[in-house]
């Protein structure tokens, strides 16, 4: 009777997986002649999917990207950390004869394509272990956004199709950026690059090609070589930004007017058409930026994203932090503090994992438990006020 209670309940169990892979399936059928439409044969289309499995973890990751979730203290702490502009300024040094030679081809400054390298993938170090055929024919069927996933989809069947890599180096992040420089399947067929001269564009073991891939991206999106991407303000007391954006640019002499001045003294560029940036309001750091930030804005849409490649770039040349503090009095943790956070979490007995800097859900749940014993909001956020508090016992 036992054994008989425990397959009934491993088949109820199995049923879910069953449904939804089938459905899976009756999805990918569907897609068949549109894959065949945009060019990939069915051989290819057989050979990858017919006992593909949906990558369901997924799906949570569409509404949870930290781009739009974190709060840009946050978000910049971690990814303009001392760790990243040191290591910046290493592969600037260990690559300075490519970055010049790819900047005299495509006109982007070498600080500008390592910040985008350090930020995609931490210099080379973290492509990504997600199957992005797997996981862009999941999104392809499930969630939001199909339509763009789909295209996706087509373009990565496409390169395996084509040869330009084998199936099992295909990995990448859950959305389908692969590489150095995480280009999206499609990006790679419109943009990416042989500057080695093997012969072939490859973003995941060559590293001229991927950093030659990258200027040419920003070079097609609209960089400009005399611009910067722009520089760091100090608004007039009581002025409003409602309204204001990257994209609503007016001539910096109308900035000047209106009271907006260069945080290093310097004068605002009459002529030079710049956009107002405040990310945190009118208390926070302010920016005006040019066209070039919109060339970077392109790579991944957001604008703390943007902000922390142009911050880093600009970081890599010498630059300083901010001028304007954040306004919180609780700033985000940088990479080193997260370990050390997790450290002090796994003295106390919480079961985190690895020691890795990045605060997953075992994180997570372990800073709401300390945050609950301290008879805080228990938001499962990690600042530097808890870290403070494990570090006093």
């Amino acid at each position: 009777m036992q054994r008989l209670s425990s397959l009934c309940l491993a088949a109820t169990l199995a049923a879910p997986a069953l449904a939804q892979d089938a459905s899976f399936h009756q999805c990918l059928d569907g897609l068949r002649p549109t894959a065949r439409a945009n060019g990939v044969n069915e051989t290819t289309f057989r050979a990858h999917t017919d006992s593909l499995q949906p990558l369901m973890s997924v799906i949570g990751n569409l509404d949870a990207q930290p781009e739009f979730k974190t709060p840009i203290w946050d978000y910049l702490t971690v990814l303009v950390d001392p760790q990243r502009v040191e290591e910046g300024a290493q592969r600037l040094q260990q690559n300075a004869e490519l970055l010049q030679r790819v900047q005299q081809r495509f006109g982007v400054d070498p600080a500008t394509v390592v910040a985008v390298w350090g930020v995609e993938s931490n210099y080379g170090q973290g492509f990504g272990k997600t199957p992005i055929v797997q996981s862009l024919a999941t999104l392809s069927c499930y969630g939001r956004r199909q339509a763009y996933f789909r295209t996706e989809f087509y373009s990565a069947l496409r390169l395996l199709q084509a040869g330009h890599f084998p199936a099992e180096r295909l990995q990448g992040s859950w959305a389908g950026a692969f590489g150095h420089t995480q280009f999206m399947p499609s990006t790679y067929e419109r943009l990416a690059v042989d500057f080695d001269g093997d012969g072939r564009a490859d973003l995941i073991d060559s590293v001229p090609d991927a950093l030659a891939s990258t200027a040419n991206f920003l070079q097609r999106a609209g960089w400009r070589q005399e611009l910067p991407w722009g520089f760091e303000v100090k608004l007039p007391e009581g002025f409003s930004v409602l309204g204001e954006g990257r994209r609503t640019k007016r001539p910096g002499s109308e900035w000047t007017a209106r009271g907006v001045q260069r945080v290093d003294g310097t004068p605002v560029p009459a002529d030079m058409s710049l956009g107002l940036l405040a990310p945190a309001g009118a208390q926070g750091p302010a920016f005006l930026v040019t066209r070039n930030f919109d060339a970077i804005y392109s790579y991944n849409a957001a604008e703390s994203y943007g902000l922390a490649i142009a911050h880093l770039a600009d970081r890599l040349r010498g630059g300083g932090p901010f001028a304007t503090p954040w306004p919180t009095d609780d700033l985000g943790l940088t990479r080193a503090e997260r370990r050390e956070l997790q450290t002090l979490l796994l003295a106390r007995g919480h079961d985190i994992g690895e020691v890795d800097g990045l605060l997953g859900e075992k994180t997570r749940s372990a800073v709401r438990a300390e945050q609950t014993r301290l008879g805080w909001e228990a938001n499962g956020r990690a600042g530097q006020k808890l870290l403070r508090a494990l570090r006093g016992g």
